[in-house]
């Protein structure tokens, strides 16, 4: 799967940047959650941003998936918060 988000921060105990699916590749997500999570709604996925591929895992919140933006891939690829980011998802399962 490819979409294009802008990256959001969430603060909680510390800040944290997301990109967030679009609503097809959310209904695209939903169809395999069932079979692909491991617990809490969470999928687990390889993202390629530019030319960095990290595992994370995707959390479902307020209607969407939260794709985690870790600070090494942000350094890496000089992701800053409002940009908007093309990006790939691999399922695992």
């Amino acid at each position: 799967m490819e979409f294009e988000s802008k990256v959001i921060e969430w603060r909680g105990p510390a800040p944290f940047f997301f990109a967030t699916t679009p609503d097809e590749v959310t209904k695209q997500l939903e169809v395999s959650a069932g079979h692909l999570s491991y617990g809490w709604g969470c999928i687990p996925v390889d993202v390629t941003i530019g030319n960095t591929t990290f595992y994370t895992a995707l959390i479902p919140r307020e209607g969407t998936y939260f794709v985690p933006l870790k600070a090494a891939v942000r350094r890496a690829e000089t992701i800053e918060l409002g940009s908007s980011q093309k990006i790939r998802l691999n399922l695992r399962g």
